[in-house]
């Protein structure tokens, strides 16, 4: 008897387990400070943030499909923290935006595709060169050969902040962030090479060994604005109902999951 009552009251919770829901609101906001003055490196050559199979969150009609649905801001319950990341004279919000999705593994749940912050592909190529720095007909042939290579929909983004986030659960709830934030910078490059005047002679003084005629060879470098690219990539495992913060030297993230019963 006591069996068929456990049996029951699970079958009658079942709905409930499977209609869940979930409301996730995120901020992301970059930090007001020079990457030069962070006692980090970063290369100035970055892969681009993996955009296929990726849903742009524009996309109303394809995240419903997959079971998202965009959160309208009159819904937003962490407009306290954006307004005091706001008013800090060390950070600037770049976005703030919510979805609700169901259970999702992490097989169904999409990564999303975000774009926030300026759009500097005015100012810059996609590989970051500044469009200034090349000749007018060179930037076109440039950009065309580009285009002719690149699929429309891959082409990357040129704003200040790029990048995919998802959300799935997993035993627990995990999020994982993986984002561009790009930063007009400065860098040396290598435009050719000087020769110096022939050297002939010994390698030390006194030494019976000839070198010949050999020309010392001087790099001749340039210094050059570009658009750098700092990473930020991060999974985290998450409480719902719990404020959550993912640091990094240069900008941040903060996103609750709330779960919505009934």
């Amino acid at each position: 008897m006591k069996n068929i009552i456990y049996l029951l009251l699970f079958a009658i919770s079942w709905p409930s387990l499977a209609a869940r829901q979930f409301d996730i609101e995120v901020i992301l906001f970059k930090r007001n400070i020079a990457p030069e003055q962070v006692s980090e490196s970063w290369p100035d050559n970055q892969k681009p943030v993996n955009l296929n199979g990726t849903i742009d969150f524009g996309d109303t009609a394809r995240l419903q499909a997959r079971g998202i649905t965009p959160m309208p801001s009159s819904q937003f319950e962490l407009n306290g923290q954006y307004s005091k990341l706001q008013q800090h004279a060390g950070f600037t919000p770049l976005a703030h935006f919510g979805w609700r999705q169901g259970d999702l593994s992490r097989a169904a749940a999409p990564r999303i595709h975000f774009t926030a912050g300026k759009d500097f592909s005015a100012q810059f190529l996609s590989d970051g060169t500044v469009k200034s720095a090349l000749p007018s007909k060179q930037t076109g042939e440039f950009e065309s050969a580009a285009v002719d290579n690149i699929d429309q929909d891959e082409m990357p983004s040129l704003h200040e902040l790029d990048g995919t986030l998802r959300v799935y659960v997993q035993h627990f709830l995990f999020t994982e962030a993986n984002f561009a934030l790009r930063e007009p910078s400065r860098r040396e490059v290598i435009i050719g090479a000087e020769p110096l005047d022939p050297v002939e002679g010994s390698l030390e003084p006194g030494s019976s060994v000839q070198i010949g005629h050999l020309q010392e060879v001087k790099k001749q470098v340039k210094v050059e604005e570009f658009l750098k690219t700092y990473q930020f990539q991060q999974q985290r495992r998450m409480r719902s109902g719990e404020t959550h913060y993912l640091d990094h030297p240069l900008m941040g993230m903060v996103i609750q999951i709330r779960r919505i019963d009934g």
